[in-house]
């Protein structure tokens, strides 16, 4: 099996060696109609068997979850944002609390995000794997074989997005040690089953499909939110052009990826890979020629 670091690559399932693989499959999450009711992540936990890891609230929201991670493979964030209010100039016409002995009035919104893994086109995770366990499937996703990990952990500083990790937990945890993160519901996939998080979504805001009509309707839903006047909305991850090829994953943001904690140019730490390699063996090239002209200057 081949696998492509970088560069073009219109199927990674028929790059990973699939023979005739179908449609590569996705999800596209619209967060302009997230309530942040969390039925993915619950959904999510008791289909794949996901241990809980607490509901704790994190003192700077009223988010109960923290992050992504091992027992974590879809997280809701909850963003609350404060920006200046818009005022028309005339008395009476802004918000309460606006006058000048009160100061600038100021509006409120939340930002809610439900987060997964990107299962990228180039995926670094994958790409390090020294057991192969981590394998590319016949629907263009990414999943760890639990059996084959042997718990290395090169996968997790790999990940430009922070998904995967290793699991702790105590006695009675599945899976301690083993890196575990998303597999967009691999076995609900083989029986033609959507995922078990875009199921239980109630507002549609996890779509799951085939990735191309997904881009064509991130773009449909994105136009018309420009259309009625939200110019802040934008896409991120639906471009091949990317530094990870494009996700498998892709979502509409209202403000900048940095705002959702996601980072604004991700690249697959992989990419440079052949081009190191060809300058660690020029280099040892060169220091090896050196050495054997001062063994020759000496024997003479």
């Amino acid at each position: 099996m081949s696998n492509s670091l970088s560069g073009p690559l219109p199927d990674p399932a028929a790059d990973a060696g699939w023979t005739q693989p179908p449609p590569r499959k996705g999800f596209f999450t619209d967060t302009s109609v997230c309530i942040g009711c969390k039925a993915c992540e619950v959904a999510c936990k008791e289909w794949n068997g996901v241990p809980e890891d607490g509901l704790d609230l994190l003192g700077s929201s009223y988010d109960n979850s923290f992050a992504l991670g091992a027992s974590t493979w879809r997280h809701v964030k909850f963003i609350e944002q404060t920006r200046p209010a818009v005022s028309l100039g005339m008395p009476g016409s802004g918000p309460p609390g606006g006058d000048e002995a009160a100061g600038p009035a100021t509006e409120f919104r939340w930002l809610m995000e439900s987060d997964v893994c990107k299962h990228c086109t180039h995926a670094a995770c994958l790409d390090v794997c020294p057991t192969g366990a981590l394998m590319r499937t016949e629907f263009g996703t990414v999943v760890v074989q639990d059996d084959i990990c042997n718990g290395c952990g090169y996968c997790v500083p790999a990940c430009p997005f922070g998904v995967i990790d290793r699991r702790t937990g105590g006695p009675g945890t599945p899976n301690v040690g083993i890196a575990q993160k998303c597999t967009l519901c691999y076995d609900r996939l083989q029986d033609g089953l959507e995922p078990a998080c875009a199921k239980a979504c109630p507002t549609q805001s996890i779509q799951f499909g085939d990735l191309d009509e997904l881009r064509e309707r991130a773009a449909a839903r994105l136009g018309s939110l420009h259309g009625a006047g939200v110019a802040e909305a934008r896409l991120y991850g639906e471009s091949p052009d990317d530094g990870v090829g494009g996700s498998g994953a892709m979502f509409l943001l209202l403000d900048e990826p940095e705002v959702y904690g996601l980072p604004p140019d991700p690249v697959v730490p992989t990419r440079d890979l052949p081009d190191m390699w060809k300058r660690a063996a020029l280099a040892a090239g060169a220091l090896a020629a050196a050495a054997g002209l001062a063994f020759a200057g000496r024997s003479r």
